[in-house]
């Protein structure tokens, strides 16, 4: 076994610092998102620099093998071991919200993003400790928990058929994303369906 294969296999299981931290970084992204005082050129030009950034780094990451060891080893507890040879999630989450942001007005692509950072954590958990049915790849019971969560966070602000139809949706996407990854696809389908909902009532 190679010592990227043995610092990879460190990072398989729940992961549930990894799951922590992406809810807390849907609450810092999105709070700035809110409250940035800059213009959606600003503030697109940022998120695209920050895609930029990553993609560069992932870039070099996977060009390199020592650098692609040095990040599982500072990153190991946040790290999935799917990133070992492929984009890393943080990358999909900069694109997914700078693409959000980039298409829809900020309450649905803020949403779009809370869903996400409590979303995926919720479905994992649940799905883990008490998932039983098979359903699209994980379980009927984590996708449950994700429609759940969403439900919760869409309710204070959009109207019920939009909530109902960008939850289900999403939770969808968080499934069945490839080939794209679901950091991606959760925050644009879950602005686009509240969007769309919106427009049609």
């Amino acid at each position: 076994m190679s010592e990227l294969d043995a610092l990879v296999a460190r990072t398989e299981g729940p992961q549930w610092w990894r799951k922590v931290f992406h809810a807390f970084n849907a609450m810092v992204i999105a709070g700035a998102v809110a409250w940035a005082p800059w213009s959606d050129r600003t503030l697109l030009v940022v998120l695209g620099a920050v895609v930029a950034l990553l993609l560069a780094a992932d870039l070099l990451r996977l060009s390199n093998p020592r650098v692609n060891q040095a990040f599982f080893r500072a990153f190991g507890r946040l790290a999935s071991p799917r990133e070992a040879r492929g984009i890393a999630s943080s990358t999909w989450y900069a694109a997914g919200i700078l693409t959000a942001v980039a298409l829809f007005p900020r309450p649905e692509a803020i949403a779009g993003i809370l869903v996400l950072g409590f979303g995926d954590p919720a479905s994992a958990f649940v799905g883990r400790t008490l998932g039983r049915r098979p359903f699209l790849g994980g379980t009927l019971e984590g996708s449950l928990a994700f429609v759940v969560t969403a439900v919760a966070i869409l309710a204070t602000r959009f109207s019920w058929p939009a909530v109902l139809v960008a939850a289900t949706a999403s939770a969808l996407a968080e499934r069945r994303s490839w080939p794209l990854d679901d950091n991606f696809t959760v925050p644009v389908v879950c602005a686009g369906a509240l969007f769309g909902v919106g427009l049609l009532l």
